[in-house]
């Protein structure tokens, strides 16, 4: 029986790994994007060259009948879904007093009410088939905050009380619910912080080094796999130890 995953912001950095990750261990995957077409493509076509069954979606992950929309897509070219990675996200730096209406409420759309309408997708799948994984990604700043990201941190910690909160309401139907919670990871959203800021964290980090989208694919491929199969409502920290 087919795999079938859907990977939500996988045109670029932890979205990505895990799309490529999952797919060439034999997932079928729908490579969700927003605006990326071309990388989500690239991405795709790469991997069915690869042998690997792989398809782009365009969707604003706020916008629940664009949600609605890819999952149906999915269905008809992969069948039933039996994995959601909700990874989608959206990060930014500014004070508090500073912040807008509208900044707390993209963030909150995009983070929180994104993971809401994908998750909400896919479950009459998960419910019928009495079987499914479901991986948010959070962020270590959902457990520890982070000055001058309040807002971002705020969603990230709702994402944690969603998962684990749904792992409790779903475990009587085998459906697991974690969380992968990654540490400063080396991607392009990180990189806006500049080099210097990247050494710093990086010497604040005990490994001694920063994340890599590889590092925290291998860690959501682990949660989403039978070798996780008595493993729910649990927050993943990968963060090379920033977090203790």
């Amino acid at each position: 029986m087919q795999k079938t995953a859907i990977v939500t912001g996988a045109s670029r950095g932890i979205g990505r790994a895990v799309a490529e990750r999952l797919a060439r261990g034999g997932w079928a995957v729908c490579v969700n994007y927003r605006e990326r077409r071309d990388m989500a493509e690239s991405l795709c076509a790469a991997l069915t060259e690869a042998g690997c069954a792989a398809m782009p979606f365009q969707a604003d992950v706020s916008d629940r009948a664009a949600v609605d929309a890819m999952a149906a897509a999915v269905r008809e070219r992969f069948g039933a879904i039996s994995l959601l990675v909700s990874n989608a996200g959206i990060a930014g730096q500014m004070q508090f007093q500073d912040v807008k209406d509208s900044d707390w409420n993209r963030f909150f759309d995009v983070n929180v009410r994104g993971a809401y309408h994908t998750i909400q997708a896919v479950l009459p799948d998960m419910l019928h088939a009495h079987a499914g994984s479901i991986v948010t990604v959070s962020s270590m700043w959902g457990l520890h905050g982070a000055s001058c990201e309040t807002v971002y941190s705020a969603t990230k910690a709702a994402l944690i009380g969603l998962t684990r909160s749904l792992a409790m309401e779903l475990a009587p139907t085998g459906i697991r619910v974690n969380c992968v919670a990654p540490g400063v990871v080396d991607t392009d959203m990180v990189r806006t912080l500049g080099e210097d800021t990247l050494r710093d964290l990086a010497q604040a980090t005990p490994l001694g080094r920063l994340g890599t989208p590889e590092d925290i694919a291998a860690a959501v491929e682990f949660l989403a796999g039978d070798g996780a199969g008595f493993i729910t409502g649990q927050v993943l920290t990968a963060d090379g130890g920033f977090v203790l």
